[in-house]
């Protein structure tokens, strides 16, 4: 895999090319970002070069075939079983370390969501860690650094990989046939995570985007029942429910833009629709509306009741 198929990520790039070019690579990293930033994609890449043999892999050779298709003898890949990534999988890819290489000039592996290994496959992982079997490479591909044991922290050459740029992001979209538009809003969206703007850009509440605001800007405490019936049924996916939370912030903030001369807003298509809103309420409702939102988010990720959460939220956004 050519390493100019990942964006974004120069920093990184720049690091393991170097390692390379000089015979300096560390025997364990630790490659840490949000979700979607092209982490595992980069840690297979630098598999791909390292056993090509070249600057970057050349992606024709039988070597990066193999590891394009997961199926390279000399390459391993760890994945939670389940919640966790458990002693036995640790404990078979230790014996597999311990072999010599089959093809390549050494084992390598990457693991990934390795803030799930549970205790007793982290502390099993620190010996290999510290006296890795011959010359193998050891990955570790992780979301959530903070989770991990400190001491296999401490064993690895770490590498963060920033979140991708919005613009970076609205371009692969467009480039995977995502409507423009659609690749727009997913983008502003995702915060910097290709992998959430692909889920993002598929949802159908993104595509009932208008209906959906519209849904909400007409709530009334004067009728509770429809208020009511649209937070029972937002809420019953607590991932869903933030994700609409997120584009309803998106759409404040393209009223307070308005409200500000500009149409440099995320949600185009909807220009008419923010205009009307923008001259029915004052900046400071705006903003008051906007931290409503805030407060609900916030509540939903300290597990308080999706329904309860929105249901407040609503009952504040409404029209007296």
């Amino acid at each position: 895999m050519p390493y100019g198929e990942i964006l974004g990520q120069e920093h990184s790039l720049t690091v393991l090319r170097r390692s390379l070019a000089t015979g300096k690579t560390a025997h364990a990293y630790l490659f840490e970002g949000i979700e979607g930033c092209g982490k595992k994609k980069t840690a297979l890449a630098f598999i791909e070069a390292l056993f090509c043999g070249r600057d970057e892999g050349c992606g024709s050779c039988p070597s990066c075939r193999k590891i394009a298709r997961l199926q390279h003898p000399d390459l391993h890949l760890v994945e939670p079983d389940g919640d966790f990534i458990k002693i036995d999988q640790v404990r078979q890819l230790q014996r597999e370390l311990s072999f010599r290489p089959f093809e390549a000039p050494r084992k390598a592996c990457v693991i990934d969501e390795a803030d799930r290994l549970n205790p007793a496959a982290g502390n099993a992982l620190l010996k290999t860690l510290e006296e890795p079997p011959g010359s193998a490479l050891i990955i570790l591909v992780t979301a959530k650094p903070g989770a991990m044991l400190p001491t296999i922290l401490s064993r690895c050459q770490r590498l963060h990989f920033p979140a991708l740029p919005e613009q970076t992001v609205e371009e692969l979209l467009v480039n995977t046939g995502c409507a423009p538009e659609t690749a727009r809003i997913a983008a502003s969206l995702a915060g910097g995570s290709l992998k959430k703007a692909l889920e993002i850009s598929a949802d159908e509440a993104l595509a009932g985007r208008k209906e959906l605001l519209e849904r909400i800007g007409a709530l009334s405490t004067r009728d509770i029942a429809p208020l009511f019936a649209a937070a029972e049924e937002l809420a019953g996916d607590k991932e869903k429910a933030l994700e609409i939370l997120d584009l309803l912030t998106t759409y404040l903030r393209d009223i307070l833009l308005r409200q500000g001369g500009s149409t440099e807003v995320v949600n185009g298509d909807l220009l008419s629709l923010i205009e009307r809103n923008a001259a029915r309420f004052s900046l400071e409702e705006v903003m008051e509306r906007i931290g409503r939102v805030f407060e609900a988010r916030s509540a939903l990720q300290r597990n308080v009741n999706p329904r309860l959460a929105l249901e407040v939220l609503f009952m504040r956004l409404a029209d007296q």
